[in-house]
């Protein structure tokens, strides 16, 4: 049975990540600081943690893993001014998207099997962005580069890809503008996004790339009439 790590298994993405691998066949282990409410082993883990990440790990215990899915971060990407945007914040930010994908690879790499994969969950907001969210998008930025940069390292035993959705929201509660501005004519689900990690799990010849997945909404131009 091929074995998986998602981390930030207990969100609204990672709960259906975490689902979809297992009713896949996958063994799934979720690290997260809360757990998950899919088919899933929960080992208790701040991934922006060094320490947390290696007793997380030494708790797991496994010899091999086959997947890596980093999908853990603080979802609020709202930091307001960045004049009152304070450094601990900022580095909280940082710490839970794109330090805990570093330390979440280093620690998995010698783990993974040949053939083995990595994705990382970054976001279009790595390339377009609202006000006030300058440490999120960094941080989503950064994941990006981390994956084309461990492509070209980890290659061809690892591959190494990522997802960048856009709007994804559960069911209910969204206004219908909401789902008729996006030219796919709604938001995104959470089972969308654990579709394409099956799909960059098993697509042998894909590497070093980021999926977006928002509908098709970073190629609307969008002006005020």
């Amino acid at each position: 049975m091929k074995k998986a790590i998602v981390t930030g298994g207990a969100g609204l993405i990672g709960t259906a990540i975490c689902a979809a691998l297992a009713d896949a066949g996958w063994q799934v282990a979720s690290f997260d600081l809360q757990p998950t409410s899919a088919k899933a082993r929960h080992v208790r883990c701040d991934v922006g943690d060094e320490s947390s990440v290696a007793d997380a790990f030494a708790e797991l215990g496994w010899s091999g893993v086959d997947l890596l899915v980093n999908n853990a971060g603080i979802a609020n990407p709202d930091t307001g001014p960045i004049a009152d945007l304070s450094l601990e914040r900022w580095r909280r930010i940082v710490d839970s998207h794109l330090t805990g994908t570093f330390l979440m690879t280093r620690a998995a790499v010698p783990l993974i099997r040949q053939g083995g994969s990595i994705v990382n969950m970054t976001s279009t907001r790595a390339v377009m962005s609202e006000p006030g969210t300058e440490a999120y998008a960094a941080s989503k930025g950064g994941q990006a580069a981390l994956t084309h940069a461990l492509s070209i390292s980890l290659g061809p035993r690892i591959r190494v890809n990522a997802i960048a959705p856009g709007w994804v929201a559960a069911e209910g509660g969204l206004r219908p503008i909401d789902h008729a501005q996006h030219p796919a004519g709604r938001v995104g689900r959470p089972e969308d996004v654990a579709d394409a990690v099956l799909y960059l799990a098993g697509a042998g010849f894909m590497n070093g790339q980021t999926l977006t997945l928002d509908g098709g909404m970073t190629r609307r131009m969008i002006y005020e009439d």
